[in-house]
This record gives structure tokens, sequence and C-alpha cells, in this order.
């Protein structure tokens, strides 16, 4: 039984599962979109909004919390000098999933995966305006 264990498996022993996800993390920042399944992006949303996080810090101790995962040094700087300061005033909720359908191959549910672009609004101001 695997109660209280978190996250899925994805069919991968650990270490090939978090290499796995530390590269679908480095593609994701340098291209902010990509395509992968839906379980794969579902688990790929949290390292993703753990690393913005950090980089929305900023400080030395989040840029060495932030390589011990990201290891291409031009992603973690991207990370910190365009990514973070972009969502300085979002309190989470850097990511969107969207289904795209089933792959040719192995009929496996599709998704992209990608960085949220536009401001975030809160409800009251919506209201305002309308």
């Amino acid at each position: 039984m695997r109660h209280n264990k978190s996250g899925k498996r994805l069919g991968r022993n650990t270490p090939h599962r978090a290499a796995m996800l530390r590269n679908m993390v480095t593609s994701l920042i340098e291209h902010e979109k990509i395509t992968t399944t839906d379980a794969r992006a579902k688990e790929l949303r949290k390292v993703v909004d753990r690393m913005i996080t950090l980089g929305k810090r900023g400080d030395l101790h989040a840029r060495r919390q932030v390589l011990s995962v990201i290891r291409d040094q031009k992603v973690v700087a991207k990370l910190f000098d365009q990514i973070g300061p972009r969502y300085k005033d979002r309190p989470g909720g850097y990511t969107r999933i969207v289904k795209i359908g089933s792959r040719l191959g192995d009929n496996a549910p599709q998704s992209i995966i990608a960085l949220v672009e536009e401001e975030m609004t809160s409800p009251a101001s919506v209201a305002v305006e309308a």
C-alpha cells in the first residue's frame, strides 16, 4: 500500500524519474513551453513552481538550490534574470496545462505545459471593470 506517498512513479525507478524531471524542468524554463503526457505534466508542474519560487527569491542560497536541480548555467541565469522578476507579484500558479488529445503511437493523453504569460488580475478588479 502507498499510504502518504506523494507523487506518481511514472513507470520509472527513482534516479531515472529524477533525471527525467530535471531534464523536463530545464527544457520548460529554456523554451517556456513543452509537449508531454498528462501525467508527466502534472508532476512537472510541482517541480517548476518550486524552481520559479526560488528564482523570485533571487539570493545566493536559492541559486544554489536551483543549481542542484537544473545543471545548465544559462538556464539558471534565465530563471533568475527574466522569469523570476516576471512573476514577482504572482503568488503561485506559474504554469498552465492544456490537453491536446492523444498521441498517435500509443494513444497516450498529451498536454502542452507552458509558463503563464498574462498579468494576474484579482476577482475584485474584474468585478469593478464589468
